[in-house]
Formats: C-alpha cells, sequence, structure tokens
C-alpha cells in the first residue's frame, strides 16, 4: 500500500533487536508487577511480549496492548512498568503503519489518557487531575510524533532512492540505445567501404574472364574464382553486418556506395573547427603510409568526436593538439585539450561519444582510451594496429 514503511524485517539485525527490545522489557515489567496484587504479571505480559511483532504485525500489536490495558482499566489495576508497552506500540504503528492507523491509534492513545486519568486520579484535585491529563497527553502525542516524523522521513528517502534507481535505469536504456544507433552506423560505413572494393574486385574479375581470351584456360579459371570468392565475400560481410547490428532491421543498399573520409581529410576537418574558434594544432609524426579505408575512417572519426566534445566542454579559449604518429605496427592517434573538458563532460555527457569511439576502435582490433589530464584538460588517445586490417586489404 502506498505511504506504508515496508513492514518487516529486512536484516537480522532489525529481528534481533527486536527480539531483545520485547525480550527486556517483558523480562522487567514481569520482574516489577511481582510487587503488586492481582493479574498485574498477566497484563504486563500482554502488553510487552507482543511488541516482538511490532514491526511486522503493527496494527495488530496495538490492538492486542490496548486490548490489554482496556482490561486492566476495567480490572481496576493501577498503572505499571507495563504500561510502557503501549507508548512502543503507538510510536510503532506511527512509523510503520498507514495514514489512517496512525491517526486512529493517536485517538485511541488521547481516549485512553482520559480513562487513566479517570480512573486513576478521582481522589484528587482538578488541578492535579488536569496536570496529569496534560503530561499524559504531551507523553502520548510526542511519541506518536516522533513515530510520525520517522515514517515521513523513512518514505521520503525511499522516494529518493527509487527515482534514483528510475534515473539509473532510463539511463542505461540511453546507453544502450546509443550502443544501438552507434552500431548501425558504423555497420553502414564498414559495408560502404567493403562493399565498394569487393564490387570493384567483381566488376574487374567479371571484365577479366571475358577479356582473357588470348590467355590459357587457367586465367579463365583463375579470373571465375576470382568472381566468385568476391561475391562470397561480400554474403559473408552481409551476414556479419547483420551481426553487428544486432536487434536493428535497417536495409543497406549495397549499389549505392559513399565515399568516406579518411586521415586526408583531417586537414579539412581541423580547418573548419578553427572557423567555428578554437586553437588546433595538428602534427604527424613518423612516416605516413596508405591506410586501409576503414582504418582511415576510423581515425578520422575518432579525431571527429574528439574535437566535437572539446568544442562542447573545453570552454573558451582552450587549446587543442591533434597528433597522428605512423608506428612499425600502429597509428596513434591523440587528441588532447587543455580547458575544462573533463569535469563538464564528466557531469554532463553520458558518454555516448565514448562509447563510439571505442566500437570504432574495437572494430579495427584497437583501443581507445579517454580521461583528464595530470596538468588539466582531457585526452583521447587511439591505438589502431594496421595488421589486423592490413592482413585482410593488401
Amino acid at each position: 500500500m502506498k505511504g506504508i514503511v515496508q513492514a518487516r524485517w529486512t536484516n537480522r539485525r532489525e529481528m534481533a533487536f527486536d527480539v531483545v527490545l520485547a525480550g527486556g522489557l517483558t523480562f522487567f515489567g514481569v520482574i516489577f508487577s511481582v510487587t503488586q496484587e492481582g493479574y498485574t504479571g498477566i497484563i504486563s505480559l500482554g502488553m510487552l511480549a507482543p511488541l516482538l511483532f511490532r514491526r511486522t504485525h503493527t496494527a495488530q500489536v496495538f490492538a492486542v496492548c490496548s486490548g490489554t490495558a482496556v482490561l486492566q482499566w476495567l480490572a481496576g489495576i493501577d498503572l505499571m512498568a507495563g504500561n510502557v508497552g503501549l507508548l512502543v506500540a503507538l510510536y510503532a504503528i506511527a512509523v510503520y503503519g498507514n495514514q489512517r492507523q496512525s491517526r486512529f491509534a493517536l485517538g485511541v492513545g488521547m481516549i485512553g489518557v482520559l480513562m487513566a486519568v479517570s480512573r486513576y486520579y478521582t481522589g484528587s484535585d482538578w488541578k492535579q487531575q488536569f496536570t496529569m491529563l496534560l503530561t499524559f497527553g504531551a507523553v502520548v502525542l510526542g511519541v506518536w510524533a516522533i513515530g510520525e516524523r520517522r515514517r515521513t522521513r523513512t518514505l521520503y528517502v525511499d522516494q529518493l532512492e527509487e527515482r534514483a534507481a528510475q534515473l539509473e535505469r532510463d539511463r542505461d536504456r540511453e546507453a544502450k540505445l546509443a550502443v544501438s544507433n552507434e552500431r548501425t552506423r558504423i555497420a553502414r560505413e564498414i559495408h560502404d567501404v567493403v562493399a565498394h572494393g569487393l564490387s570493384i574486385m567483381i566488376v574487374q574479375a567479371d571484365g577479366g574472364l571475358y577479356a582473357a581470351d588470348a590467355n590459357p584456360d587457367q586465367a579463365k579459371k583463375a579470373l571465375a574464382t576470382i568472381g566468385d570468392t568476391g561475391r562470397a565475400s561480400l554474403t559473408e560481410m552481409r551476414k556479419m553486418l547483420g551481426l553487428l547490428k544486432a536487434d536493428t532491421q535497417a536495409e543497406l543498399d549495397p549499389d549505392q556506395p559513399r565515399p568516406q573520409p579518411g586521415v586526408s581529410q583531417l586537414p579539412e576537418l581541423i580547418e573548419n573547427v578553427r572557423n567555428a574558434g578554437l586553437t588546433v594544432e595538428f602534427e604527424i609524426r613518423g612516416q605516413a603510409r596508405d591506410l586501409p579505408a576503414l582504418l582511415g575512417l576510423t581515425a578520422y572519426r575518432i579525431v571527429q568526436e574528439g574535437l566535437t566534445n572539446t568544442l562542447k566542454h573545453a570552454g573558451p579559449g582552450a587549446h587543442t593538439s591533434v597528433d597522428l604518429e605512423y608506428g612499425r605496427e600502429m597509428l596513434t592517434v591523440v587528441v588532447t585539450d587543455d580547458g575544462r573538458g573533463a569535469a563538464a563532460a564528466t557531469s554532463n555527457d553520458p558518454g555516448h561519444g565514448l562509447v563510439g569511439m571505442r566500437q570504432r576502435a574495437s572494430i579495427s582490433g584497437g583501443t581507445v582510451s579517454a580521461g583528464p589530464r595530470a596538468g588539466g584538460g582531457y585526452e583521447v588517445i587511439a591505438r589502431l594496429p594496421y595488421e589486423l586490417q592490413v592482413g585482410g586489404s593488401q
């Protein structure tokens, strides 16, 4: 039911606390009642023992304690130490009961105050009766108010936790959607790169098949094999892209290959970013070499995403550097800035850009690391090996 603190034992500590509380109060209540006449021990037991279940059966415990108090009142038994059980039961129903139960219990408590004063202070003057009425009433109201405040605070904390959990679930869904969209876009770009190359290979192989009349039959057979292999490779690539796209069902059109940017287009990209107001230094180290189309596209997209993040997060006056290093076995791409990008990106960006960069690098067999720099600013480092791509392209 909405508005109720969960009335159950959530761990062994709570259970142990309730056992100790109920057991201790029952023990001392019965011990103190031994000195009194009548059924005081039974009355104390009836008020204190049920407190063991004050958290799990709140309304029932309050009803039993209140009923026992009525029996005490009817039997004319004096107030005793066991009557503290009534206050504990009132506190429990204020904390663990719903609002209607809590207010009803407060009303019962106030009626109990009137009954107690009318029974046990009948021989006193009106001033003492009024004083005791105020005293007992203040105690009952105070205990109830403390319990009510505890219930309200607990419900507020529960709502905050639920809201935080919902935000986390929404964030996860958003991240998964971004990953799915990124995978779809990467799949389309891979298709364009591979389909373009394979289509050319198929056309050349088929052309060679008809132009090789002057060659031996074995040459024709080889050209036919090239064409068949190219077609089979294209079919397998489509299957692989279907797996890469996971749940998406977008149709890829192999007849409309689109040119994709590469490392050679980086100067144009950087110039556009400079025109947007960002200071960018561009440097190439090592011996430049021809890169496979997919590797060049991956490097371009990583630089593009890094510069975009800098524009969004680094703040005015930031300086950025883009370094490409052609190593023996891999291409290293480094994008750094000296702005406030580390704090801003962490607080405002759910990380979709970094997800995309890492997925692109992973497809090329590489890695991407990103994070704040020791001296301030932000840094993205991508390491893209040649071997995986060269093995399939050259």
